[in-house]
């Protein structure tokens, strides 16, 4: 047994002869062991009690339940607790005790039934929920599949092509929408919910309302011949959109069993299948993710000291462009008042007309509506000067990457800025100590590092120098969250955390290139094993003076293990950029749809005598496996520097500041996590041999080494953190 309780169920019978019993697991009621085995003994108790008819299932504090308690698992997998028998919780309480009680159940949902939490919900006789509520199946997004029951009462409530999508995109319906699809039977305000809940519970006990049990009803389910149809094309939609996950093909038979040969055959499968996905690599990868990226906001020694974020009322943004406009938008999405400052009015009108389009593009898609769009733009202001910063509590820079200017605008800002106005920099490569030598506000000064497009990418790296508060700090975080970022602390260095990561990645590659590997085989693989898209392609939609400008900053700052590739160069001489002017290492269409161009080896051919580089054959048929190493072993090297430098906490932030900041593929776990699946002796053992071979740019780091030659785990706490933080 685990060594504490986590959570519990209690039970009230009423005068009116309703047991209620309520799941209590804050912050949203999931359904831990414990909470399900004092569900099971308070169901028994209803079930023997001559003074209850009927019995009602809700949640504490306005929520009905967030789903299974995913850190089971992992008492699981560290043997602190037993797994229970497969389909002990789904088949022998969920079904056998609940759903086929002589008494009736109602469940009564507000604020979230997801995962577990509905599929519990489902094996009531009815349901009754609060506005608003949502309802879903996200298991999938988390590397297994619906448990309890899921895969079998979804498509019998709501019919089997919506069940499907539902679970297939772990996308929840809000309630009103989950009774016209029959998945809830009725929606009352939330004053209201229990007692109606409690009513129609006694109305199927005295028959007046129909006692329905969600596994038995047929009504829903298509032909057998059309629902094959639909499972197929389900099917073939997954494997070509992920190729590497089997789990949800999993799901998907457990589904066609149901339906095929019957429910409690489909409710068996379900269970055999969801006690096999645990083990799988890519769900323990899932989980790891899960737990991670709701660790980042826990920054020793920063917000463990009981600081509480100060409000945060208005926010200035320096620079109108691509990533200040973006950062503006985030910002006005989340409510806070915004001025945007520009030198000249072109540059305003321009930087505020992106904003627009930014918004206007929500509008067409119909997630924001005319109202709301007319709303938000009105919390942005412009501004050519300083005198509206006099009553800003955060400002964040965002001008082109010089120098000279950030230190100037820094300078301003101390004049005309209150004294508690947090001075933020969007900066990706530059030293923030630099930028902020000419004032004397160094506790105040932090990196609010957004990714492009700012308004859609995920990350938010936070950067702070040797002087930056802890309030700062904990306010930063309070944005991020507010504004829907996953934040990652990190230390001040060239490229922070998921620049310098990752620039080995584009150097690797143009090394292999450069010796005779096909550039769009590398795209190829590295698109197969899981990034959004390969090295190539990915210059091309930067475009090659960001990559050029981003190259010598690492090559000023570590020449002893950078790559200097001429092939950009070269092919800037001959006016090619990227995407942008349809010409890269691709060719682009109107649509900018990219396909290869037969004319890049002359670029590759002139690359290499002007390096000096001569074609090796063994690099010329390298395996996809081998070009995945030899791409990312750099990256995972480096990944190595940073954390030994104290640049980030844990080695799972650099996994999420990978994932969200570069879209390494979650399934594998992160850069760190997935290293440590291949294990450190190997990666130490390749590296070593190819820096023999190649050079420099492969030398493992001293940590790597002394891991390598232990086979320790490269994501194990450093003895001593050296931390830069």
């Amino acid at each position: 047994m685990a060594s504490r309780t986590k959570g519990k169920a209690t039970m009230e019978v009423g005068g009116d002869g309703v047991a209620v019993i309520t799941l209590i697991n804050p912050p949203v009621n999931s359904l831990s062991f414990d909470v399900l085995e004092n569900l099971k003994s308070n169901y028994e108790e209803a079930l023997s009690r001559n003074d209850v008819k009927a019995i009602v299932i809700t949640g504490a504090k306005g929520r009905f339940s967030g789903g299974f308690d995913i850190s089971g698992f992992g008492d699981i997998q560290k043997g602190t607790r037993k797994a229970p028998k497969p389909g002990y919780i789904s088949i022998d309480i969920i079904t056998d005790l609940l759903e086929a009680a002589k008494k009736p159940s109602v469940a009564a949902i507000d604020g979230l039934a997801l995962g577990g939490g509905l599929e519990l919900a489902m094996a009531c006789h009815a349901r009754i929920s609060a506005p608003g509520a949502q309802l879903g199946l996200p298991e999938l997004q988390l590397g297994v599949i619906p448990g309890f029951g899921g895969t079998q009462r979804l498509p019998r409530l709501v019919g089997l092509t919506k069940a499907l999508e539902m679970i297939l995109t772990s996308k929840p319906v809000k309630a009103e929408q989950g009774h016209s699809l029959g998945l809830v039977d009725a929606v009352v305000p939330p004053t209201e919910l229990l007692n109606a809940a409690r009513r129609w519970a006694l109305e199927i006990a005295e028959r007046r309302k129909p006692w329905v049990s969600s596994i038995l009803k047929t009504d829903k389910l298509p032909p057998l011949g059309e629902a094959r149809e639909i499972l197929k094309f389900a099917k073939d939609q997954t494997r070509k959109q992920a190729p590497n996950l089997k789990h949800p093909l999993m799901c998907l038979e457990a589904v066609e069993l149901g339906i095929v040969s019957g429910s409690r055959a489909g409710l068996e499968r379900e269970a055999q299948i969801s006690s096999q996905v645990v083990k799988l690599d890519t769900t323990k990868s899932l989980i790891h993710v899960f737990f991670s990226q709701r660790g980042t906001t826990k920054v020793p020694g920063v917000t463990d000291r009981g600081l509480v974020p100060r409000k945060i009322k208005k926010v200035a943004i320096i620079g109108g462009g691509l990533m200040g406009s973006g950062i503006a938008t985030a910002l006005i999405l989340s409510n806070y008042p915004v001025i945007l400052k520009e030198v000249n009015e072109k540059f305003l009108e321009a930087g505020i007309g992106r904003v627009k389009a930014n918004l206007q593009s929500r509008v067409k898609k119909g997630r924001m509506s005319q109202e709301k769009f007319e709303q938000t733009m009105s919390l942005l202001k412009g501004s050519l000067d300083y005198e509206s910063f006099r009553d800003v509590d955060m400002v964040i820079e965002a001008v082109i990457e010089n120098i000279s200017l950030k230190q100037q605008i820094f300078a301003d800002l101390e004049k005309y800025c209150p004294q508690h106005c947090i001075l933020a920099s969007n900066t990706s490569t530059i030293d923030l100590n630099k930028i902020g030598e000419k004032t004397k506000s160094q506790d105040r000064i932090i990196g609010a590092h957004f990714f492009s497009p700012a308004h859609v990418m995920p990350l938010l790296e936070i950067v702070r120098t040797n002087h930056t508060s802890a309030q700062v700090i904990v306010d930063l975080l309070d944005v991020g969250k507010k504004i829907k970022k996953t934040p990652v602390v990190v230390g001040n260095c060239t490229g922070f955390a998921v620049n310098r990561m990752f620039f080995p990645y584009t150097q690797a590659a143009m090394f292999l290139v450069e010796r005779g590997t096909d550039p769009y085989l590398i795209d190829k693989a590295v698109s197969k094993f899981g990034m959004p898209m390969g090295p190539f392609r990915l210059c091309d939609l930067v475009g090659f003076g960001v990559a050029i400008a981003t190259a010598t900053q690492f090559i000023e700052n570590f020449p002893e293990r950078t790559n200097k590739s001429m092939i950009i160069p070269l092919m800037q001489e001959d006016k090619r950029a990227g995407e942008a002017t349809r010409k890269g290492f691709y060719l682009y269409d109107e649509k900018r749809k990219a396909k290869p161009d037969p004319e890049i080896k002359k670029y590759i051919e002139k690359a290499r005598s002007v390096s000096g580089v001569s074609l090796d054959p063994k690099l010329a048929k390298l395996t996809e496996k081998e070009i995945i190493e030899m791409t990312f072993f750099p990256v995972v090297n480096e990944a190595c520097r940073v954390f030994a430098e104290g640049i980030a906490v844990k080695a799972a932030d650099l996994d999420i500041a990978g994932i969200f900041g570069m879209g390494f593929p979650p399934y594998r776990g992160g850069i760190m996590f997935w290293a440590d699946s291949i294990g450190s002796k190997y990666i130490y053992s390749k590296l070593d041999e190819w820096s023999k071979a190649y050079g420099g740019f492969f030398k493992p780091c001293d940590f790597l080494a002394e891991r390598g030659s232990k086979g320790a785990p490269l994501s194990a706490p450093l003895e001593q953190a050296r931390s830069r933080l």
